[in-house]
Parts: structure tokens; C-alpha cells; sequence
């Protein structure tokens, strides 16, 4: 289930509820404590985090301090009142305690427990764990952020759906990026082939931060799913700003690549499937057939697949020569002009780019 969020969403909430979910991952021993609270049908509501504007918030119960175990949470849930962790959930710092956040806090809970949770991680900006005892779930609450723990079968479930769909994005990503490899070589790159290109490149991006997510829900259980995510998508590295980069200059109102990868990530579903939105992200002013107008590459992507090239001196090289087809047709004593480029790193550039060009040649007519 995906977090529930107001309008207004913190980054910092975002990165904090995923720290959360693996602090309560299947194997964890917190998750084991939540668990053992489930089955005692018993209610709880935990705070991670103990500071000044905790201890403000809290009245009545027993300081502890002790070592935190699952046990020992299971029998202090029994108690009425909250149980207050410190922030890495190693210590038991308070238990049967009453937590009296601001009441002005908007929260659109309904009961009791959940109210007061939602308004603590509000006002505390501590991660808070509710057990509910009557609907037999846990609800984190982070920030604007609210998540419900599901149980690993169903998490399983849909996660291999998302892996079944990944591959079949990574299969479709892999033709069109080898046809504009084949393109770029023989300049006849279009504005369409280049917005083919990334917009399968958002869409494996998307369904990995999907996987990703079930794999740290999952703990111990989501190992094997990483290592599949990794087989799939290991070999993408930053091709994303890759394309960007190579086709940016290319625009009549050309972006920053940031504010281009930014555009990318926000379009909507429907908007990702429409190349015309991908080609407004990169900047470029898309009229009738403009899709199909010639764009020339500079080269960045294909010379990041030569082993062993520092990123520093694919930079100057493109500074150098401007295009692909320069460098194309540059020779070795060309290419040694390039501060950085002696006698073998030019000839490895030239001998690079002339396997790239017979592969990707290969790989389209044959």
C-alpha cells in the first residue's frame, strides 16, 4: 500500500518513512514485537525518538531506559499509554505513559490512538507506530506521511507482478535504445527516437522505485527480489541523464539537465505514455510532425560504454569535437589533442567507438 499524503510533503518525510519501514521490516526485532502485539490482540502506540520535545509531550508512567527486546515490548503494550523508543530503537526509554500533543494539530483520524499519533509525528517529527487492536493493523506515521503494514504475502504478491511488468519495460528499453544507438551512428536520430528512449527509461525507473520499495518492506524476505532488481536494471547506470545531456543543446529552449529529469519524474501516467510530453520535458517546441525532426547527438552516452573512460575526459572530448559524428570520424592523432588523451587512451577511444558502431549496426539489420 502506498503512503497516504498530504498536499504538502517533506522530502525528509519520505526519506525518514522508508528508514522507518526497514526499522520494522520482517526480521527485525521491532517488527517481531509488533507481531506478538497483533496476536495478543492487544493495542500499542510507539514512538521512535526520545528528546526535550518528547519528554514534553508525555505525562505519568515509568522512565526505563532498559534494553529494548519484542518481549518486553509485547507485556508493556498491555498497559494503557504510549511506549516511547529511542530514535534507533535500541532502548525502551518510556512505557504507560500519555502523550498530550497539540490538539490544533489538523489530523484526519477518527480514533483516539490514531489522532494522537498523527499529531505527535507532527509536532515531534519522530516516526510513531500504531497497533490498532480492533482493525488488527499497523499504521506508521511520518510527517504528512502515513503507511500501512501489509503482510509479506500480499507485499509478495503484487511485487512479483511489478517484476513480471519490469521485465517486460526493460526488454522494450533495451530494442529502442539499440536502435538509437544504430541511429546515432548513421545520423538519423529524430526528436521521436530520442523520447522512445527515455520514456522507457521513466517507466523501468518508476516500476524499480516500486520494487524497491516492497523489497524494504519486506526485510528479510524481499533478498531475493533485490538480487532479480539488480539483474534486471544493473547495467542502466545514469543513462537517464545520459540521453538528457546528449540532446539537451539540441532544444529550442533548452533546460538544465536537473530541471529536465525533474519534468520527467513529475509527468503523470497518461502524460509518460504521450511522446509529445516527453519531448516538451527536454525543451523542445513540438508542432505537427516536429516528432520526427532531425537532432544530432554529442555523444555522451555511447562513450560512457567505453571501459575505462573517466567521466572528466568524456567531457573534454565532447567539448573538443561537439558532436558524435566528429568524433566519429576524429583520428588518433586528432584525438590526442584532448588534455588527458595520450597515444593509448586515444587509440582505446577510436577502437571503442568502432566496435560500438559495427555492434549496434549489427544488432539492427541483422
Amino acid at each position: 500500500m502506498h503512503p497516504r499524503t498530504e498536499p504538502s510533503v517533506d522530502r525528509r518525510d519520505e526519506d525518514l518513512l522508508r528508514t522507518t519501514l526497514a526499522a520494522v521490516a520482517p526480521g527485525t526485532e521491532l517488527r517481531d514485537g509488533l507481531e506478538r502485539i497483533l496476536r495478543g490482540r492487544t493495542g500499542a502506540l510507539i514512538v521512535l525518538g526520545y528528546d526535550r520535545t518528547m519528554e514534553s509531550l508525555c505525562t505519568g508512567g515509568f522512565e526505563l531506559g532498559v534494553e529494548f527486546s519484542s518481549t518486553g515490548l509485547r507485556e508493556l503494550a498491555k498497559m494503557d499509554g504510549a511506549i516511547v523508543l529511542d530514535r534507533d530503537g535500541t532502548k525502551i526509554m518510556r512505557a504507560a505513559t500519555q502523550l498530550v500533543p497539540d490538539p490544533t494539530i489538523e489530523t484526519r483520524e477518527s480514533g483516539t490512538r490514531h489522532r494522537t499519533a498523527e499529531r505527535v509525528a507532527k509536532q515531534t517529527g519522530h516516526p510513531v507506530v500504531s497497533v490498532s487492536q480492533s482493525m488488527a493493523i499497523v499504521a506508521v506515521y511520518v510527517g504528512n506521511l502515513r503507511h500501512v503494514l501489509e503482510d509479506s504475502s500480499q507485499i509478495l504478491s503484487r511485487a512479483n507482478q511489478a517484476l513480471q511488468t519490469l521485465e517486460r519495460y526493460k526488454s522494450r528499453l533495451d530494442e529502442v535504445s539499440g536502435t538509437l544507438s544504430a541511429l546515432e551512428i548513421e545520423d538519423l536520430v529524430t526528436i521521436r527516437d530520442v523520447t522512445a528512449v527515455l520514456q522507457r527509461l521513466e517507466m523501468v525507473r518508476r516500476i524499480s522505485d516500486e520494487i524497491e520499495q516492497y523489497a524494504l518492506e519486506l526485510g528479510t524476505d524481499g533478498r531475493l527480489m533485490s538480487l532479480q532488481l539488480e539483474e534486471l536494471t544493473g547495467g542502466l547506470g545514469n543513462d537517464r541523464e545520459l540521453v538528457v545531456r546528449d540532446y539537451i543543446d539540441s532544444a529550442k529552449h533548452p533546460r538544465s539537465v536537473e530541471s529536465v529529469l525533474d519534468c520527467l519524474s513529475k509527468l503523470s501516467s497518461t502524460d509518460l505514455l504521450d511522446l509529445t510530453s516527453v519531448a516538451r520535458c527536454l525543451g523542445f517546441v513540438v508542432v505537427g510532425d516536429a516528432l520526427d525532426s532531425s537532432v544530432v547527438p554529442r555523444g555522451f552516452r555511447l562513450l560512457s560504454r567505453i571501459p575505462r573512460l573517466p567521466g572528466v575526459i568524456v567531457d573534454r572530448l565532447i567539448e573538443e569535437f561537439g558532436s558524435l559524428q566528429d568524433l566519429l570520424s576524429a583520428g588518433v592523432e586528432e584525438l590526442q589533442v584532448v588534455d588527458g588523451v595520450g597515444d593509448s587512451r586515444a587509440r582505446a577511444v577510436r577502437e571503442g567507438l568502432s566496435r560500438l558502431a559495427e555492434s549496434s549496426i549489427l544488432e539492427r539489420y541483422v
